[in-house]
């Protein structure tokens, strides 16, 4: 009987915990958190750098589990166990924009830092470092700047059957998303993109942003054709399949709410975002409204 009762009591245990586990929130993978980049115009140290690593004579870039040597040590107070996050300026070499004003726009958010990973000081020497590539989210290169490494919070996900496809205007701050991570222009689930709304408006990692369009707002993405959603015609290079008789455009056709994502790094006037649900793809100019 004795036995019985042990045995029934490992049972309600284990019951407990996977019940317990099941109430955990979902939550963004480490990489979403970590490797999302971020568009700000705050000032960023450029004094702690990457100098070079193993095997320099043949490689210029390093990768996870690679050694890499840093421009400080004992004498600036660099540790064994010191952990540095490795960010990188970048620019949008192909200079061509998607869609309006979206090079301007910015430029006005600041400046795009990527993320390329992590970095953990293994040898430390007066002067300089040796240090091993913990995570890589793409490389490591001469150059990049490091910064100690902070944890990052982590908001839960909440569930996409809420999505509302059909959802009225929140009322609440509206801004575009105008790039994705890497200058993405069409993004798809699990991307990142960065839009002109942040901290200093009011956003706060963990809000929810809705992903919506305007119908032919007659300043379309780049491969478009003007009022291509109402009455283009022959001499816009579209023949047939009907207009309408009267003169519709943006301001008085419903929009079309295309996903929605969770902001998970803010800056003054920007926000990295998560895209968690998408019906459909969305672009670089389309807006977004906090939910």
């Amino acid at each position: 009987m004795r036995g019985k009762i042990v045995i029934a009591g490992l049972i309600l245990s284990l019951s407990g915990v996977a019940t317990s586990a099941q109430n955990v929130p979902a939550v963004p993978i480490r990489n979403d958190l970590y490797c999302s980049g971020v568009v700000s115009s705050e000032a960023v140290p450029r004094d702690t750098f990457v100098i070079s690593g193993e095997g320099s004579s043949y490689k210029i870039t390093f990768q996870e589990g690679d050694y890499v040597f840093v421009n400080k040590g004992a004498s600036q107070g660099v540790k064994v166990g010191d952990e540095f996050s490795v960010i990188r300026h970048t620019e949008d070499y192909t200079k061509t924009e998607w869609t309006k004003w979206q090079f301007l726009i910015l430029r006005k958010m600041g400046i795009l830092w990527e993320d390329e990973g992590r970095i953990r000081v293994v040898v430390v020497h007066p002067d300089t470092s040796v240090a091993q590539v913990e995570n890589s989210c793409n490389y490591v290169q001469r150059g990049d700047i490091l910064l100690p490494f902070a944890e990052r919070p982590a908001p839960p996900l909440k569930s996409e059957d809420k999505f509302d496809r059909f959802a009225p205007p929140s009322g609440k701050a509206t801004a575009m998303i105008i790039t994705g991570k890497g200058y993405l222009s069409e993004l798809g689930s699990n991307d990142i993109f960065y839009v002109n709304l942040g901290s200093a408006q009011g956003v706060k990692i963990g809000d929810y942003l809705r992903i919506f369009r305007y119908t032919g707002t007659e300043h379309e993405y780049a491969f478009q054709t003007k009022r291509f959603a109402f009455d283009a015609d022959g001499w816009n290079g579209v023949y047939g399949y009907g207009s309408v008789p009267a003169k519709y455009k943006w301001d008085n056709t419903p929009r079309e709410v295309v996903g929605e994502g969770i902001v998970v790094r803010t800056a003054p006037n920007s926000s990295s975002v998560l895209l968690t649900f998408g019906l459909r793809e969305a672009y670089a100019g389309d807006y977004i409204e906090i939910e």
